[in-house]
Order: C-alpha cells, then sequence, then structure tokens
C-alpha cells in the first residue's frame, strides 16, 4: 500500500469520526426537545410524535436521528424509526458483547438523570455491526434517547 494509499484511508477515518462528533450534540438537542415537548404538551403528544412517520421525533428521509422512549422496566413506548418494537420488553438485550445496554441506559436515567451509553448495534444503512453512542434523560418514568453511530 502506497502513502496516497493509507492517506486517503486516514482522511477517510478522520472525516467519519468528526461526522460522528457533529451528531453528538444534535442528539443531545433532541432528546432535550422531546422532554420539552412532553412537558408542555403532556407524553401521549410526544409518544404519538414519536411513533407517528411524520412526527416531530421520527426518522426523517436523509437522517439518521429519532427518538426512542422506555419505560423503566424495558418496555418500549415510542421509536421513531422500528414501530414494530413498540410495547416489547427489551430489558435483557445484549450488544455483541454481551452488554445490557438499555439496563445501563435507563440505570442510567434513574439514578443520574443523563448521560451517554456506548454499545454496539446493527447499523441499518451499513448493515453491519457498529458501535455506538445514546444519550439518554429521565422524564416521569421513562428514559428519553438517541443513538448516533460512532
Amino acid at each position: 500500500m502506497n502513502l496516497r494509499s493509507i492517506l486517503t484511508i486516514a482522511t477517510i477515518c478522520l472525516a467519519g469520526t468528526l461526522q460522528a462528533q457533529d451528531q453528538k450534540p444534535k442528539a443531545q438537542a433532541l432528546v432535550k426537545e422531546a422532554v420539552a415537548f412532553a412537558k408542555k404538551n403532556g407524553k401521549d403528544a410526544l409518544l404519538k410524535e414519536t411513533n407517528q412517520g411524520q412526527g416531530r421525533f421520527h426518522v426523517k428521509s436523509g437522517d439518521d436521528l429519532y427518538i426512542f422512549i422506555y419505560d423503566m422496566a424495558g418496555v418500549c413506548q415510542a421509536i421513531g424509526f422500528q414501530s414494530q418494537m413498540v410495547g416489547v420488553n427489551r430489558w435483557g438485550v445484549k450488544d455483541p458483547d454481551g452488554k445490557l445496554f438499555l439496563q445501563e441506559m435507563i440505570n442510567l436515567a434513574k439514578t443520574k438523570g443523563s448521560g451517554w451509553v456506548d454499545y454496539k448495534y446493527p447499523n441499518p444503512k451499513s448493515g453491519k455491526i457498529e458501535a455506538k453512542t445514546s444519550y439518554v434523560e429521565s422524564l416521569d418514568g421513562w428514559m428519553v434517547g438517541c443513538g448516533i453511530y460512532k
């Protein structure tokens, strides 16, 4: 492999890392917006805006960001991407390394109110398991979150 190839690969990797870092503030802001929306309009309105295809917190064309909401027992209340998950208890779900990431998110929301959790998850765009991080916040017995691929 020549120097030009190595530099090209390094540039692509760096661009991907910078793009992921760019998304972190957006993910956090989307969670804060969702929590504020619920406080103003009610939790049922937040569920509707998250689960509905044209909803404010549902994934948009060309974007990767969407809200997910779980109760403290691990039951999905809303998800702006995979509606078939609503009502499913995912308390025991693990990533490929055996990490109980949803339990970690819920416990973080319960104990600290908010924060970031790192784990691995299938990326629908690439079809591969990739490193992901999600920002979560507590909201009256729920955990509201948004994740990005690193």
